[in-house]
């Protein structure tokens, strides 16, 4: 299950500087992962030279594009609601064109584009680099269609916009698709098949964002830590590859090493890692470079072996706990995330009660958790029954929720009277008198601006908390400024 992005950013109309040559406006609104939202990079960079710049009014549009989300229902409904509205706009503006990007794109083409006719276009997430032609086609009077999944599109060759950016932080894509075949997840077949990117394109893309003036960077993919470059094609082809293939390829670990030593002045986040697929050369490679971020998005999604194995997840309970282990042991302070479902299907009480351990265990600093909604063309919704009754759900996630509560504030307590480094990406969101940053573990750090900048490193001592955000104040500049 990908990490959606926070409820606020959810249908952001992304903005950037335009060409002043471009005379067509193009109004686009991401929903779901971070995925989604770099992809939306990739697109609006493409549809650049096609003449278009961006807007943040719908109205001034002349082509209006959705990427879309399919791994909550939620998600997916509010999507069919903002078509509603876009069509019904076409009234006032009846040149405008509508398209639906990304991962609802194969699943619903015939009936949004056929049966409703409420968009002209739909494209999917490896046909990005054909929408100049279905842009035309579509300006014709004809609806345009392309969603046939790629073997080896992985975008390497697009240099991303970057759309509603702070500046200083930025996501790079590294992989597309999925092999993992979880049985609540629609990504392997919206996504396609796992291939990876050059690597050299990688090191490229993070130069020259931070000639651009960022420092952080993430690396991106369905799962990062099944990264393995052998000169292209699928993943689960490397074994057919030439034995210097294989001999000379660049795994996850491998390519960490070479971003990290490439840029050490740039912080280095990625997401998200899978444990059945995690190993601890990962976790070495963190270690080692002092630019790497302390913290990993772990999924675990269930504390119960009985739900793992119905879930498809390669990895059990106890396989799990000793990954934390091996994590702890290399770096004790560690920020570890997750994403748990309540709920699935056969999940009985005694299996909400592992999953309630599993947590009371690991002490996550933070996480993202879902009561379990049955997604059409899973695995799941085909062979197994949603039968726990929705009100259970909805208990079972408040539990979790509670008890998520309570170790992040274990968690952020322990930071009090610490001092911890911070990279200032912007305004607090409630005071503009204050900063608001991230340290090493990617909690939320709040502290008055003073002298100090966007995109400088400071050290803050924190002298409060709330289970989401540190407070503190500034005590001077981090060494890593440059």
């Amino acid at each position: 299950m990908e990490k959606l992005l926070k409820e606020e950013l959810q249908g952001t109309a992304l903005n950037l500087k335009g060409a002043e040559k471009n005379t067509r406006k193009l109004y686009i609104e991401s929903y779901g992962c971070q995925m989604n939202f770099s992809d939306s990079e990739i697109v609006a960079s493409i549809l650049t030279g096609e003449g278009f710049n961006t807007t943040q009014h719908m109205e001034e549009a002349d082509l209006i594009l959705v990427n879309t989300c399919s791994i909550r229902e939620k998600a997916e409904l509010t999507v069919r609601k903002r078509l509603e509205k876009f069509n019904a706009a076409r009234k006032v503006n009846p040149g405008l064109k509508v398209g639906v990007l990304g991962c609802m794109a194969e699943r619903l083409k015939h009936k949004l584009l056929e049966e409703e006719k409420i968009v002209d276009m739909v494209v999917g997430p490896d046909a990005y680099k054909d929408l100049p032609n279905l842009v035309r086609e579509v300006e014709s009077g004809q609806q345009a269609v392309n969603v046939i999944l790629s073997k080896e599109e992985t975008y390497g060759d697009v240099a991303p916009v970057r759309l509603g950016s702070n500046g200083v932080t930025a996501f790079v894509s590294i992989t597309r698709g999925c092999d993992n075949m979880c049985t609540f997840c629609v990504v392997p077949f919206t996504r396609g098949r796992e291939r990876s990117r050059d690597p050299q394109s990688i090191l490229s893309e993070v130069s020259d964002l931070w000639e651009q003036g960022y420092r952080e960077v993430t690396l991106l993919g369905q799962n990062v830590d099944s990264y393995l470059w052998y000169g292209g094609g699928l993943k689960k082809e490397f074994a057919n590859a030439s034995p210097m293939q294989q001999a000379t390829s660049v795994n996850f670990a491998g390519l960490l090493d070479r971003v990290a030593r490439a840029q050490p002045g740039m912080r280095i986040r990625f997401s998200t890692s899978n444990p059945q697929d995690m190993t601890l050369d990962v976790i070495d490679t963190m270690a080692l470079h002092p630019n790497i971020c302390n913290y990993i998005h772990l999924p675990v999604q269930s504390g119960s072996d009985t739900i793992l194995k119905a879930m498809n997840r390669l990895h059990t309970r106890e396989e799990y706990f000793e990954l934390i282990k091996g994590i702890r042991q290399r770096i004790p302070n560690c920020g570890i995330s997750h994403d748990m479902i309540s709920g699935f299907p056969g999940e009985t009480e005694a299996d909400h009660q592992q999953t309630l351990s599993l947590m009371e265990y690991v002490k996550y600093d933070f996480g993202f958790m879902f009561a379990y909604s049955e997604r059409p063309g899973t695995l799941a919704a085909r062979k197994l029954e949603d039968d726990v009754p929705e009100a259970v759900k909805k208990r079972r996630l408040t539990e979790i929720i509670g008890l998520q509560q309570k170790h992040s504030l274990y968690r952020n307590q322990n930071y009090i009277g610490q001092t911890t480094e911070v990279l200032i990406e912007g305004d607090s969101k409630k005071s503009e008198a204050h900063w608001m940053g991230r340290n090493s573990q990617n909690t939320v750090v709040v502290f008055p601006k003073e002298h100090y900048k966007k995109g400088e490193f400071v050290h803050v001592k924190i002298e409060q908390c709330t289970s989401a955000t540190l407070l503190g104040h500034a005590v001077a500049y981090s060494e890593n400024n440059r």
